[in-house]
């Protein structure tokens, strides 16, 4: 079942993570046969690479906000800003 760039893509955080956990398993536990263990790690590898630019964007969103004095937040700059 493996899926294509836009259905990995269309996944929430928390569902692609889930589902990249569920290919971990199986494909740590040699259950799977080589070609749908290739098919796995295909998706798999599509899946990391998309949780890894979401918490990239997610951090660079965090590192957006302003802070005024006193260390409290005061607003944010906008995403990708000077």
């Amino acid at each position: 079942m493996a899926e294509g760039q836009d259905d990995v893509a269309d996944l929430s955080f928390e569902a692609a993570l889930k589902r990249l956990e569920e290919i971990v398993r199986k494909l740590e536990s040699g259950e799977a046969p080589l070609d749908e263990a290739i098919d796995l790690y295909t998706e798999g590898d599509r899946l990391k690479r998309q949780c890894e630019a979401r918490l990239a964007a997610a951090q660079a969103r965090i590192e957006q906000i302003q802070f005024g004095p006193g260390g409290a937040p005061s607003g944010t700059a906008p995403f990708g800003g000077d």
